[in-house]
């Protein structure tokens, strides 16, 4: 049921895509730096749904974090004298990797929300070098939105895990 927003945000993009693909230039954006667009490419399927690529990428490895932070076995769970590997970082608790999970899948709702800012930007129909003043703020906001979670998440479970 997490999963579900990043796979709504994702189907949103490729639909959108789609629908705007005829009507993109010949050349289409491909890099936004602080002046403005300074990276064009030839229209193609491939250059018009690199974001979409992107936002497909970034649900996949959530989803992979996410179920394996579900999988994992907590610490507290673990037999006295057992060792564990130093190089994984384990959940505290089942609760705390149920919250973790979610807020990775919460994160990669909010990157699914910058993508599709970015592809505001890159889908326009008419050629414009220029880009919105905002339009870093609202690039940023969501991915800092979508860390508060995570951050929230990983403190509690530091908390959990010294009692």
């Amino acid at each position: 049921m997490w999963l579900l927003p990043q796979l709504a945000v994702l189907t949103g993009l490729a639909v959108w895509g789609a629908a705007v693909y005829p009507g993109l230039p010949e050349r289409v954006p491909q890099h936004i730096g602080p002046g403005g667009i300074d990276g064009w490419a030839d229209k193609s399927v491939g250059a018009v749904f690199v974001p979409v690529l992107v936002h497909a990428g970034t649900v996949a490895v959530t989803a992979a974090v996410s179920a394996a932070a579900l999988r994992m076995r907590p610490a507290d769970e673990l037999a006295p004298g057992e060792r564990a590997s130093s190089l994984v970082n384990r959940p505290a608790t089942r609760a705390s990797a149920l919250r973790t999970a979610r807020a990775t899948l919460q994160l990669g709702f909010c990157i699914g929300l910058s993508v599709a800012v970015t592809c505001a930007v890159m889908w326009r129909t008419e050629p414009d070098p220029r880009v919105p003043a905002w339009l870093l703020a609202a690039v940023l906001a969501p991915v800092a939105l979508g860390l508060v979670p995570v951050l929230a998440a990983a403190v509690r479970d530091r908390r959990e895990s010294r009692k």
